[in-house]
Formats: C-alpha cells, sequence, structure tokens
C-alpha cells in the first residue's frame, strides 16, 4: 500500500498543502473551523500520519520543548513539570524532561542534550547559581525561560512566586495565633543567595518577624528540601530543650517531614507545635493534620513559561526586573496551624 503524503490529504480535502501543515502545526496561520474540519477528516480517512522527523529537518525545529527539574522525585518538581507537559500538549507540543540532581553537570549535561535535539525551546528549574549552564545557554543562543527560580547568573525571561509575600503570610498567620515567635526551616549552607526560592522564603520570614518586633537570631534552623532528611533535622530540634512554638518550612516537602518527626516523639501539632509549608503539593491536604501552607498558581505559571519559550512576541527585551513574571502567592489554611 502506497504512503499517504500531505499532498493527498489536501486532494482530499480540497485544499492546498499548506493549508494542511498549517492545520498539523497549529499555525503560523489561521485556518477557517469548516477547512480545518475537513483536512481533519481527510487525515482520518486516508491514515495519514506526519513524518515528525522530516518536519524537524526541515524547520531545524522539533516539536518537543526540553525541561531540566533538579529532582522529579519530590513532589512540588513532579506537579511544575505535570503543569508544563499540559500547557505544552496544549500548543501541541511534546516534554523532555531531565533531572540535574542538583548538580551542575548534569544540568549543563541535560542542556547540551536537549539543545542539541533542536528542541524548540528549554524550561529550565535551575539547580543553583548556574555560571556554567549560562556559559552553555549563551554558546547555543538558545530559547530559554527560567521557571521558579531565577539565578544571577542568567538573565533570561523567568517566571516566578511572590516567594517572599507568600512566606510573610504565613508566618504572619502563624503570629496571629498568639506565639511568642516562629522559627524557620531554610534550606542548607549551600544554598544559593540570590534567585532562589528557599532563600526568599526565609527572608520573608525574616521581614515579619521584624515587623512583629520579635528577633530571629537563633531562631532559623538548617535542612535539605526533601522529607526525609528534614524529618531527621526536625527529630532532633523537636527533642531538644529550646523546641520552638511554631515552625515555618521552605518547603511543604520539609514540612511533612517535620510532621512525621513530631508524631514520633508525640508532640501535638498544631496543640504543642504549629507548622506551615511552602508550596501547597497535592499531598499537603492529606497528612495528619492537613498542612496548612502557601500556594502558587503552577498551572497558569507554566502555560506562562510554554507561551514565553514559543512566541518571540512575548519575550519582553529590557531590564531584568522587565523580563520577570511574578505571580501572587495565597495562604492555603489548613489545620497544622491551629485552624479548625
Amino acid at each position: 500500500m502506497a504512503k499517504v503524503t500531505r499532498d493527498d490529504v489536501a486532494r482530499l480535502a480540497g485544499t492546498s498543502t499548506a493549508v494542511v501543515s498549517y492545520v498539523i502545526n497549529n499555525g503560523p496561520r489561521p485556518v477557517a473551523p469548516a477547512t480545518r474540519e475537513r483536512v481533519l477528516a481527510a487525515i482520518k480517512e486516508l491514515g495519514y500520519r506526519p513524518d515528525r522527523v522530516a518536519q524537524a529537518m526541515a524547520s531545524r525545529r522539533t516539536d518537543l520543548i526540553g525541561m531540566i527539574v533538579p529532582d522529579a522525585r519530590q513532589p512540588f518538581f513532579a506537579e511544575m513539570a505535570h503543569a508544563v507537559e499540559q500547557a505544552a500538549a496544549e500548543r501541541g507540543k511534546m516534554v523532555l524532561v531531565g533531572n540535574s540532581d542538583y548538580l551542575d553537570e548534569r544540568e549543563v549535561h541535560y542542556l547540551r542534550a536537549f539543545l542539541g535535539m533542536r528542541v524548540s525551546g528549554l524550561i529550565l528549574v535551575s539547580q543553583g547559581p548556574s555560571e556554567h549552564a549560562a556559559t552553555e545557554i549563551d554558546a547555543w543562543d538558545a530559547r530559554v525561560v527560567l521557571l521558579h527560580r531565577r539565578p544571577d547568573a542568567i538573565d533570561d525571561v523567568a517566571v516566578v512566586t511572590d516567594d517572599v509575600g507568600g512566606a510573610q503570610l504565613a508566618t504572619r498567620h502563624l503570629l496571629e495565633h498568639g506565639h511568642p515567635y516562629v522559627a524557620c526551616l531554610g534550606g542548607t549552607e549551600g544554598t544559593p543567595v540570590v534567585g532562589d526560592p528557599v532563600t526568599d522564603h526565609v527572608e520573608g520570614w525574616r521581614l515579619a518577624m521584624k515587623e512583629a518586633g520579635i528577633s530571629t537570631e537563633g531562631r532559623l534552623f538548617e535542612a535539605p528540601y526533601n522529607r526525609y532528611d528534614a524529618y531527621q533535622v526536625a527529630l532532633s530540634l523537636l527533642a531538644g530543650p529550646d523546641r520552638p512554638p511554631a515552625l515555618v518550612c521552605a518547603t511543604d516537602d520539609q514540612a511533612i517531614g517535620v510532621l512525621r518527626a513530631a508524631r514520633e516523639l508525640r508532640i501535638d501539632v498544631p496543640g504543642e507545635l504549629a507548622v506551615a509549608g511552602f508550596d501547597d503539593v497535592k499531598e499537603a491536604g492529606l497528612t495528619d493534620p492537613p498542612l496548612t501552607t502557601v500556594a502558587s498558581d503552577r498551572p497558569a505559571m507554566a502555560r506562562a513559561a510554554v507561551d514565553l519559550v514559543l512566541d518571540d512576541a512575548l519575550r519582553v527585551a529590557g531590564s531584568r526586573r522587565e523580563r520577570l513574571r511574578q505571580f501572587p502567592a495565597r495562604l492555603v489554611i489548613r489545620q497544622s496551624c491551629g485552624c479548625n
């Protein structure tokens, strides 16, 4: 049986091959609804399958978007990657995901691999300062959008949450419950100073404590971002003589580790320890007690990142601030803070 071609589809639909291409590729020119329906019907009747390899060779671009995250095992990054995949599908694109494992060399490895595949663009949730990644991006003159993090070394368009403001909301809320102070579970010693959400969460905590006239000295504790290591840190912190009355965590995953440690130590949450997290991962509503946290609009951020990486018209030239898309944070009140 002869291979069905685009010419065959055009003949059956009574249109040109260019219009068939516009329907298949969702652009670049609009197609009248009636014509689009005829083309789709012809594709279905003939069983036509586009040759994506040939298309990529002709355009020097694929229908792929590369996405690099620090660790897709962490719920926040898994949910963000899923949101990006859904947004990309709406634009007729597929997403390839690579894990940097918080290692500079792994981030650069995936940058080279994805850009070498001629992806339509790259969405980067950077693992850190990324000087090497910045050099690689400049060398390829790549379409890159930063998501969630904005390292100082990389000056591309960024889509982020108001992390400082969100942490302020959570800290103020815990203080409003009458606690004498709120401690903070931040990042580790290697957490970047600029452009990292955890750094901004700590800054928001500091600002809220300062507003309340309360000292932060000796009340910031280091912990990795994941629940397993945070659980070990929390066991030591909560079993000590200076157990805080309230704790705001830089990530929900940390907070989940804290809740597990509190349960093991038979510390009542929220009666003896109030806890708040940040990210509003789906699991936050299923913890015991359900976790009060700070949410970002991940679907909207994902759509913005995909649109920015695909549409030149949206990529604003100008200052670093002008190339920032910041989405508001909102407090999600559940029971771990002391609310019923």
